[in-house]
């Protein structure tokens, strides 16, 4: 029980994050404060003036990054504080401040890349020749702006659209007020006979219980309540998906997924190759499906039993000091440099380890560029929380390395592989701990564990992105997207995704109406590409070994300082085609063919 919990002041240190190491006290921050509210100002010398110099330009690309760079620490460091008791009204107004701060920020560099679009391009060109030595590093910075520059439209249309941009971003916010405060679930009874109320976050839980009746009627109730809204909701994605289709013609663009893509570069034939090669691997999909009824011993599966534990949790108590040193044997593999800059993160104060009253739930790996990445972690001695902490590691060890070798301006790391590095480190573990588990129930539990993460992620999401192109392509024709026609649509794509072995059950069409990445359109499609590139950059590192590692390590470190697809095909994974993607999908029909086989 969270009452149960320890408060944060009588949480050990050792399990602690070093906070300090941002700022070693809050007055120190206060300081940091007034001195960026103080600065904040320069930057407007230099509105209108782009132009005028080589220097003028370089001492606003140079004010600006130190005021970025600042920005970043104050309120990650406000945040973070915050994080550890979210009852501590004291760290609820700095984290307040400092959002007040990022906005005034936000406001002074809004005309940075107006006036950079704006200037005549040989005139930018000159300026780079002039102060070469200097500007050298901001050529991909340069590169990706001007290749964005024929979408770029006149200064009055721009204007236009940035107006419209409140509208376009409606449907959205209608969802999010409608699927987080308006629309409720009533109640259920739990497995002990107890009613009790059905709210998003518990619904999953009441799916994996091993009483059926639970299942199905939180899966009932659940969409029973959806349903009740469907005009509502398939009219307010509808425009979510009319605004995309509006922006993507107003700016030139030959399809809203065309849009989305560009914006790091990606081609068109990285999305449909996904959907192509998980349809030709299916029937192991379907395979599971089989395995699926089978192990339940239903004679009809249902989509409520999707989530049904299949084998019984190992029973391993697994301390945090324990999964520390599991993951670093796992991890060993990576070679010396890795291991130490992992070690050293997990021995640094950069883990916040336990659970206590008020902290965030779940699991994060945030930090500044100047510091160094920290972990939140809730972890309670499970496997999973194991996993939790090798994937979390993957991400800062991502950041710590990009720091130690890019300047703060590719610091950061886009979507497209902001997932490689942490779910590669999750795919060592346990392919390392398939190979030293010697208990049966144990590696069942393990396999199973490991098909789920493909069937959630790679599959899933696949199907996800599916549906968003069917639907935004209908839109792009001029077709109506109403309720019906898309409930047609999800139902179809689940019958195809999921076989004969299962019963799609009718409320299971309604479910695209519930899925709040829909409304950040083409997005959920890098899940699935991330994951299919761990798993094969994974596997290089198991069967190639130094040339492998090698890449890859170069790959953490290079932060944002190529697009993403160049980035992956230098750590030797080429997502352009489709290979990665089939051999994600030959590791989980490996995992098939033993799990049936342990279960014959």
């Amino acid at each position: 029980m969270k009452e149960n919990l320890p408060l944060r002041k009588d949480v050990s240190p050792d399990a602690k994050w070093h906070i300090e190491d941002y700022y070693a006290n809050d007055t120190l921050w206060e300081e940091a404060y007034a001195r960026f509210q103080q600065n904040l100002p320069v930057l407007e010398k230099f509105q209108g003036h782009l132009a005028d110099s080589a220097q003028t330009l370089w001492d606003c690309f140079q004010k600006d990054e130190e005021l970025s760079m600042e920005l970043d620490q104050l309120y990650t460091y406000a945040n973070m504080r915050l994080h550890e008791d979210s009852a501590n009204a004291f760290y609820q107004g700095l984290a307040s401040r400092a959002e007040t701060l990022l906005i005034q920020y936000s406001a002074a560099v809004s005309f940075l890349t107006p006036e950079l679009l704006a200037m005549p391009e040989e005139k930018l060109a000159a300026f780079r020749k002039e102060k070469e030595k200097e500007f050298q590093k901001y050529d991909h910075f340069f590169h990706n702006l001007l290749r964005k520059k024929a979408h770029i439209l006149t200064p009055a249309e721009e204007s236009l659209l940035a107006k419209a941009a409140e509208l376009g971003g409606a449907p959205q916010n209608i969802f999010t007020m409608l699927n987080d405060a308006d629309i409720t679930f009533g109640n259920i009874t739990d497995a002990d006979g107890d009613q009790v109320p059905l709210t998003k976050g518990r619904y999953v839980t009441f799916l994996e219980s091993p009483d059926r009746r639970v299942r199905k009627e939180a899966f009932d109730t659940l969409y029973a309540a959806y349903l009740a809204q469907k005009n509502t909701l398939a009219a307010t994605y509808g425009a979510s998906v009319k605004s995309d289709v509006f922006f993507a013609k107003a700016r030139n663009y030959e399809s809203a997924r065309a849009m989305a893509l560009a914006d790091d570069n990606i081609p068109l034939s990285v999305y449909d190759n996904l959907i192509e090669t998980v349809h030709a691997h299916l029937p192991l999909m379907h395979r599971y499906v089989a395995l699926r009824k089978k192990l339940l011993g239903l004679e009809e599966l249902h989509m409520y039993d999707l989530y049904a534990p299949l084998v019984a949790d190992a029973d391993a108590k697994i301390s945090f000091a324990e999964a520390k040193e599991t993951v670093k044997k796992a991890l060993a593999v990576m070679g010396e440099d890795y291991v130490k800059a992992l070690d050293h993160g997990m021995e640094s104060g950069w883990i916040d380890v336990y659970e206590n009253q008020g902290k965030r739930g779940g699991a994060y790996s945030w930090g500044s560029y100047g510091v160094h990445p920290f972990v939140l972690l809730n972890h309670n001695d499970t496997i999973n929380s194991m996993f939790t902490l090798a994937h979390e590691m993957g991400h800062a060890l991502h950041s710590y390395f990009t720091w130690q070798k890019q300047p703060y301006l590719y610091s950061g790391h886009k979507i497209f592989v902001a997932e490689v590095a942490s779910t590669c480190n999750e795919a060592l573990l346990m392919e390392y701990l398939l190979k030293t588990t010697t208990d049966e129930t144990m590696r069942k539990y393990l396999i199973n564990y490991y098909m789920e993460q493909f069937r959630g992620t790679l599959f899933r999401q696949t199907m996800f992105a599916e549906f968003e192109k069917i639907t935004h392509e209908m839109a792009e024709r001029g077709e109506p997207l109403t309720w019906e026609g898309m409930n047609q649509i999800y139902g179809d794509l689940n019958r195809q995704y999921f076989g004969d072995d299962i019963v799609i059950d009718e409320e299971i069409q309604i479910e695209w109406a519930r899925i709040p990445h829909f409304y950040n359109a083409f997005y959920v499609y890098q899940y699935a590409t991330g994951y299919s590139a761990a798993i094969a950059l994974s596997h290089k590192i198991l069967t190639e070994g130094q040339p492998a590692i090698d890449a890859y390590l170069d790959f953490l470190s290079k932060g944002d300082s190529e697009y993403s697809i160049d980035l992956l095909r230098g750590a030797g994974v080429d997502m352009s085609k489709k290979e990665a993607v089939e051999n994600a999908m030959a590791v989980f029909e490996k995992l098939l063919d033993e799990m049936e086989a342990l279960c014959r």
